[in-house]
């Protein structure tokens, strides 16, 4: 008997494939608990739709990545900070902070953890960032601590 497993079943499958399995099985666990549907057309045509919306889903987002990931590489992200003698800062210039500054600048909202710096900034100068927008899609952002 072949069902479309509607969840995932340890050594059986996982949710929207495609199983052949006993009758018994089938019939008494899989449909009489709905852990699994017939696998006829109307079925089958679900599964494909479901697929086709997930696939164009990813698309979009792939894209609305690529798109952010050209607005804003190699931009300068500004910020100032408080120091003290010697020029080190009280503190660090923290992802969150760089994240709030692109938000606003550039309209693009990112993620803190998906921040990644070369080292902790904890002086003025100027350092680059890499920023993962999507698996695969990263811009460079350069960013430049000044005094207050």
């Amino acid at each position: 008997m072949k069902v479309v497993l509607k969840a995932d079943i340890k050594g059986t499958g996982k949710k929207g494939d495609i199983v052949n399995v006993a009758d018994g099985y089938g019939r008494n666990y899989l449909l009489a608990r709905g852990l699994a549907v017939e696998a006829n057309a109307k079925a089958l045509n679900d599964i494909k739709n479901v697929r086709l919306a997930q696939e164009h889903h990813a698309q979009e987002q792939l894209d609305a990545a690529k798109a952010a990931a050209a607005k804003l590489e190699g931009k300068t992200i500004r910020l100032t900070a408080r120091a003290g003698q010697g020029g080190k800062l009280f503190g660090s210039v923290t992802s969150k902070e760089i994240a709030a500054e692109i938000e606003s600048k550039f309209g693009e909202t990112v993620d803190k953890k998906k921040i990644m710096l070369e080292s902790e900034i904890k002086s003025f100068g100027t350092f680059t960032a890499e920023v993962k927008l999507h698996p695969g899609v990263t811009a460079k952002v350069y960013i430049t601590v000044s005094e207050e």
